[in-house]
């Protein structure tokens, strides 16, 4: 299916790994120009660059980086239509999962609103001058079925995770009229980094259940999160429906929220 983004500029962030990655290889062969955005350069990101793909090193926890990334769109490219605010999860430095809410300081809800909302609030506000400049354009907020479904594991993420999801709505609301659509879409559980690496979730997990690494990604995370497919989801599998809602095809599409879970979330 052509989408229709051919010759569109996007700022994907996040972009190095997981999600992101898969974005911007998505935007980029449906004809998109990207400015990938991330702290490291992977191998992974930098087979995806040339004459359309851009690498934008910055670390978001810093104020200026999310509004300087988006400007670069506009040096590169000329403009922009679309941005995917991606980054998200553990601050630089940050463990997850956490298991009470007792757990994180201060300190530690600082940074995780730092980089799961703040980043994003300055980013789109970087972004909505140039989105208006070409008659509109689409944002899309990845947010987490977390925001939508909190419990004892990660308070503070989940509630940097809701409060994107509001942020999507009310953006939507003031800039809808003039062009912008804003959407967002919520991962369940992904098989990126975040889960796999060294030291990351699964490891974690398996610590704590007196388990190991690869049982926990195929069988015991999918069982205490109760997933219908019974397994976790692919980083491809949300770069897809990023990309239709970054399409002219999803055009009366905006204020929406897009789960790709594996079933996680039961209710209504």
């Amino acid at each position: 299916m052509d989408l229709h983004l051919s010759g569109r500029v996007a700022v994907v962030t996040g972009a190095s790994k997981g999600i992101g990655l898969a974005v911007v290889g998505t935007l980029a062969r449906e004809g998109a120009r990207v400015i990938a955005v991330s702290r490291k350069l992977t191998p992974e990101l930098a087979a995806l660059l040339g004459a359309t793909v851009v690498h934008a090193p910055a670390d978001l926890m810093d104020p200026s980086a999310p509004g300087e990334v988006v400007a670069r769109a506009a040096e590169e490219f000329g403009g922009l239509d679309i941005l995917v605010n991606n980054a998200g999860g553990p601050p630089p430095g940050a463990t997850l999962p956490r298991f009470s809410f007792l757990t994180p300081t201060d300190d530690d809800w600082r940074a995780m609103f730092e980089f799961n909302l703040f980043a994003v609030v300055r980013a789109v506000r970087a972004a909505v001058p140039l989105l208006l400049e070409r008659g509109g354009g689409t944002i899309v907020n990845i947010s987490s079925t977390s925001a939508r479904q909190p419990g004892a594991l990660n308070a503070d993420y989940a509630a940097a995770k809701a409060g994107m999801n509001t942020l999507g709505k009310a953006l939507s609301e003031e800039f809808g009229p003039q062009g912008i659509r804003v959407n967002t879409v919520s991962p369940g559980p992904v098989r990126t980094a975040w889960w796999t690496e060294q030291g990351g979730a699964a490891d974690v997990i398996a610590a704590h259940a007196g388990s190991d690494r690869d049982s926990v990604l195929t069988t015991l995370a999918p069982q205490m999160m109760r997933l219908t497919t019974g397994r976790l989801a692919a980083p491809q599998q949300v770069a897809d429906v990023v990309a239709l809602l970054a399409s002219p095809l999803s055009a009366n599409t905006t204020g929406a929220e897009f789960v790709v879970d594996s079933g996680f979330l039961k209710e209504l």
